[in-house]
C-alpha cells in the first residue's frame, strides 16, 4: 500500500518536471561564487541609492554600491546593486544584457583615484584629433601633478578607456599613480579646476558667472604666466551643438554620490560601451586568480582604493577676500603636518565625537586633525593633533602623532602611530569594541522584508512577485541579508510543493526511523539517475 502510494507520488513530481521543462520559469540570480578564496557573496538590489549605501555601509562582506539604468523604463530611472567587485564581474563578464549599462557610485567622502569625463560633438568640431588631444590632456596634467605634489608619472600610469561613436568622442581616463589617493572626489575637483585655470578664465571672460577657483590676475609675470597657459590649454575648447564654446573636459562629475559608466558599459539605449582605447599604454597589475581583462576592471573602479601606505592628496578650497579667490594647493604625505580637512565634520558625527572623547585624556584636549574614507574596506581613518599617547610605547610620543582607525563592518576601532619605529614594527594595537549607539548596525536598523527588485538568471530586473510581503505604505525595504532570491515570473502564486507530496515525504521519513542511514554511495547514486532523466 504504502509502496503504491510513493509511486504515485513520484509520478506526480514526474509530470510536474515535464510541465517545468515545457514551461520553464527563469530562476533567480543567485550569489554562488565557489572560489575557495572568495567570502561568501552578497547580492541585493534596492530601488534608492540612500538605501542601498545605507546597507553597504553596515554589511560585514566586502560590498559597494553599483547602479543599474533599467531597460523598458524613463531615462535616469536606475536600480541600486550592492554586491562584491568579485562577484559582479563574474556576473558582468558574461555579457549579460541587464548589466550592459552600470555605473560604480562614488560615495561622498570616499578616498578615490584622479579620473577624467572627456567629450566632445564630432559633427561640431570636424577639425579636431581627440586621440592626440587625449595625450596632451595626459602630459599636461603630469606636469601638473610634479609641480603642485612632487609626484612623477606617465602614461604608462594612466588607464584610457574608449566610448566613441561616429557622433560623439568619449574618453574616461584614470590615473593609477603610485600609492597616493585623493581624500575624495571634490578635492579631485578643486585641482581639475586649478590646473585649468587659464583655459577656464579664457572660457569666461565677458561673463558676469565666473567659476570659483578662477583668479583676476594683475599685469606681472604671473598675469604672463596666465596668457602662456591659455595658449598651451587652446587645445582644450570645443563647441558645442548649438556652437558655442566649451571644455573637452566635463566638470559636473566630481558631486557627491556621483554615478561614474563602468568599463564595458554602455548608455541605456546606446550601443557604445567603455572599451580599452587603442593609445592605452597602461597595463594592469599580475593579481593572483584575476584575468588581465578583470584586472582593467578592477583598475577603472575609481573608489577601488585599499589602505595601505598610501599618500592622500587634497587641494583645499581657496580662501576668499572680496572679488579675489587664492588658490593654496596642500598635500599631505604620512608625516605631514598640514591641516587637510580641519573643521569638517566626517559622514558620521557619531563616531567624530567618539574619536573625540578618545583623544581627551590626562588633561589633554587632542583634536581631529583630518579623516579619511576608504570606502573599499569601510575604514575611517583619523589622523590625530595634540594627542600623542601611544599604546605600543605605553607613553605619549614626544613629536610624532597618532591615528585612530574604525573599521564599520567588524565595529571596532585600533590605534596606529606615525613614528618611524612603530611604522617600522607595523604596529597596530589591539582592536577594541565600538560602543552600540555609534555602530551602522544600529544606526542603520535593517528591515527584514523581501527586496523591491528581483534579477533572474537571464538578467531581467522586475519587482517582487506579489507573494512576498510587502509594505502596507508601498514603500521598498531591505532584505535578510541572505544571498538567495525569491523566484522572479508572472506567475500570481507561488509554487510551493502541494500537500500530497509533503504528506508522502512524511510518511517515507517515519517509515525510515527504525532503518539504518542511507549511505552516501546511494545518495549519490539516485541523484546521478535523477539527473539522467531529466537531461
Amino acid at each position: 500500500m504504502m509502496k503504491a502510494k510513493w509511486q504515485d507520488r513520484v509520478k506526480a513530481v514526474e509530470q510536474r518536471a515535464q510541465a517545468y521543462q515545457s514551461a520553464p520559469i527563469s530562476c533567480p540570480y543567485k550569489a554562488r561564487l565557489s572560489r575557495p578564496w572568495q567570502p561568501s557573496s552578497v547580492w541585493k538590489l534596492f530601488p534608492r541609492q540612500s538605501e542601498a549605501i545605507a546597507f553597504s555601509q553596515h554589511c560585514k562582506q566586502d560590498v559597494h554600491v553599483f547602479a543599474l539604468e533599467k531597460e523598458s523604463t524613463d531615462a535616469g530611472q536606475r536600480v541600486y546593486l550592492v554586491t562584491s567587485y568579485t562577484e559582479l564581474w563574474h556576473y558582468y563578464s558574461s555579457h549579460r544584457q541587464s548589466l550592459m549599462h552600470c555605473y560604480e557610485v562614488i560615495p561622498e567622502g570616499a578616498v578615490c583615484k584622479l579620473y577624467f569625463d572627456l567629450e566632445f560633438d564630432v559633427a561640431s568640431n570636424t577639425h579636431l584629433d581627440g586621440t592626440k588631444m587625449v595625450a596632451s590632456l595626459i602630459q599636461y596634467v603630469c606636469v601638473k601633478l610634479e609641480e603642485v605634489y612632487s609626484l612623477q608619472c606617465s602614461v604608462k600610469d594612466v588607464l584610457n578607456l574608449d566610448s566613441s561613436t561616429a557622433e560623439k568622442f568619449s574618453r574616461h581616463l584614470i590615473f593609477l599613480l603610485p600609492n597616493c589617493v585623493f581624500k575624495d572626489n571634490r578635492h579631485v575637483g578643486r585641482f581639475i579646476h586649478h590646473i585649468l585655470k587659464p583655459v577656464l578664465k579664457y572660457l569666461h571672460q565677458g561673463s558676469k558667472d565666473s567659476l570659483e577657483d578662477i583668479d583676476d590676475v594683475s599685469e606681472g609675470p604671473q598675469s604672463k604666466r596666465m596668457k602662456h597657459d591659455e595658449e598651451d590649454l587652446g587645445f582644450l575648447i570645443v563647441k558645442g551643438k548649438d556652437g558655442q564654446k566649451q571644455l573637452f573636459v566635463d566638470l559636473g562629475v566630481y558631486t557627491k554620490n556621483r554615478n561614474f559608466r563602468l568599463y564595458k558599459s554602455s548608455k541605456l539605449g546606446k550601443n557604445a560601451a567603455f572599451s580599452v582605447a587603442q593609445d592605452n599604454k597602461f597595463l594592469p597589475s599580475s593579481i593572483k586568480h584575476t584575468t588581465e581583462e578583470e584586472g582593467i576592471f578592477l583598475a577603472s573602479l575609481i573608489t577601488n582604493v585599499r589602505f595601505t601606505s598610501q599618500r592622500i592628496l587634497t587641494y583645499e578650497a581657496p580662501e576668499r577676500t572680496s572679488n579675489e579667490a587664492r588658490c593654496s594647493a596642500q598635500h599631505s604625505g604620512p608625516h605631514s603636518s598640514e591641516l587637510a580637512g580641519e573643521h569638517q565634520a566626517s559622514p558620521y558625527k557619531e563616531l567624530d565625537d567618539f574619536v573625540l572623547k578618545l583623544v581627551h585624556r590626562d588633561g589633554v584636549q587632542g583634536n581631529i586633525r583630518r579623516w579619511m574614507y576608504f570606502i573599499s574596506e569601510q575604514l575611517l581613518v583619523y589622523d590625530i593633533g595634540k594627542f600623542r599617547w601611544c599604546s605600543n610605547v605605553g607613553r605619549f610620543h614626544k613629536s610624532n602623532n597618532i591615528m585612530i582607525i574604525v573599521d564599520l563592518k567588524e565595529e571596532v576601532w585600533y590605534q596606529r602611530c606615525h613614528d618611524p619605529e612603530c611604522r617600522r614594527q607595523n604596529y597596530r594595537s589591539s582592536s577594541y569594541p565600538l560602543p552600540q549607539e555609534v555602530c551602522m548596525s544600529y544606526m542603520l536598523k535593517e528591515d527584514k522584508d523581501h527586496q523591491q527588485f528581483l534579477m533572474d538568471e537571464l538578467g531581467n530586473i522586475e519587482p517582487s512577485p506579489s507573494c512576498a510581503p510587502t509594505h502596507s505604505s508601498g514603500e521598498g525595504g531591505e532584505t535578510d541579508g541572505s544571498t538567495s532570491h525569491p523566484r522572479t515570473d508572472n506567475t500570481q502564486e507561488c509554487w510551493d510543493d502541494d500537500a500530497s507530496y509533503l504528506e508522502a515525504l512524511d510518511e517515507v521519513e517515519r517509515t525510515m526511523e527504525d532503518k539504518e542511514e542511507i549511505p552516501d554511495e546511494l545518495m549519490i547514486q539516485a541523484l546521478a539517475e535523477c539527473e539522467a532523466t531529466l537531461a
